[in-house]
């Protein structure tokens, strides 16, 4: 808007001689659009006081409706550069189990935003079973679970297999064994996730198949808890994998052990999304970073 550019000129130099110089225009041409804008808006934008020119109460208004829209039209080139450069403000609306909630979903949402810092991710929380409807009626963009699905209607991703994995406090008495069974489970002080979690349902096939009891402690549904638990407690704890960064282990002053047995365990997670949401491009190129993360990350054999 033209007249917004020779109004605030005028209101910022107080000058009508400096202000036309600014804007390249003749005094007398600056005056008439000066004169012309006052007749189109009914008031007196401007009060004369010799060479200088002070904002009225109207102008005052004017003036703060005009920066206002030199602020829009800025916003607008910022985010019509940033389409032209791939990197548009957008939303992922993300459906995750609890447990991908957790151990999963922290590492894509870091990895993505590193790269896309204008995208807006929101997750939506539930169990398996009710976080493939929630895709399928493209409630959330894309599912995150613990599982394979197979439904004509989804397309699934495996993303990585991992196993659970027994942890340890630094000082356990099964710290410094170097080979240890599913049989030395057997009455170990345990704490596991509440029964009904994926988690525990893995756990607890396992445990009947191979005849162990635990002594369950305590039934918790947090990782968290778990893991700051574990070291106060000196109990055992079944965790997946995938969630034992190094950082996490040397901070709680644990120490993972491998039981073949425990291969059993493992179970893969997945990404669903239909095949309307990869014309998105910003869910297009999530799916494609987690893929290639993982992949890296858990290589193939």
């Amino acid at each position: 808007m033209e007249w917004i550019d020779v109004f605030t000129a005028v209101v910022e130099q107080k000058s009508l001689n400096k202000a036309s110089q600014l804007l390249n225009l003749s005094q007398p041409a600056l005056s008439r659009k000066i004169m012309r804008l006052e007749e189109e808006m009914g008031v007196e934008l401007f009060k004369r006081k010799g060479k200088r020119l002070e904002l009225s109460r109207a102008g005052e208004i004017c003036y703060e409706f005009a920066l206002e829209q030199k602020r829009l039209e800025r916003k607008l080139h910022q985010a019509l550069q940033a389409f032209k450069e791939g990197n548009a403000p957008s939303s992922i609306v993300i459906g995750a189990s609890l447990t991908t909630l957790q151990s999963t979903l922290p590492d894509l949402i870091t990895i993505y935003t590193r790269e896309y810092p204008n995208t807006d991710i929101k997750a939506v929380t539930g169990k398996t079973h009710e976080v493939v409807p929630l895709v399928k009626e493209k409630k959330v963009n894309i599912g995150l679970v613990a599982s394979k699905i197979d439904d004509p209607a989804l397309t699934c991703v495996p993303l990585f297999d991992d196993p659970l994995c027994l942890v340890l406090p630094l000082k356990h008495p099964f710290a410094d064994e170097s080979t240890l069974s599913i049989q030395d489970l057997h009455d170990l002080p345990m704490i596991l996730f509440s029964r009904g979690t994926w988690y525990r349902v893995l756990m607890d096939e396992m445990f009947h198949r191979c005849g162990v009891h635990p002594d369950v402690k305590m039934e918790i549904d947090s990782f968290e808890a778990i893991i700051r638990l574990v070291s106060t407690c000196e109990a055992a704890t079944l965790l997946p994998e995938s969630y034992l960064r190094r950082t996490l282990m040397e901070d709680n002053q644990l120490i993972v052990r491998f039981i073949p047995e425990l291969e059993q365990t493992k179970r893969t997670t997945s990404l669903l999304f239909t095949e309307d949401a990869v014309h998105e491009p910003s869910i297009r190129r999530f799916i494609d970073k987690a893929v290639s993360h993982y992949q890296a990350k858990f290589p193939p054999g």
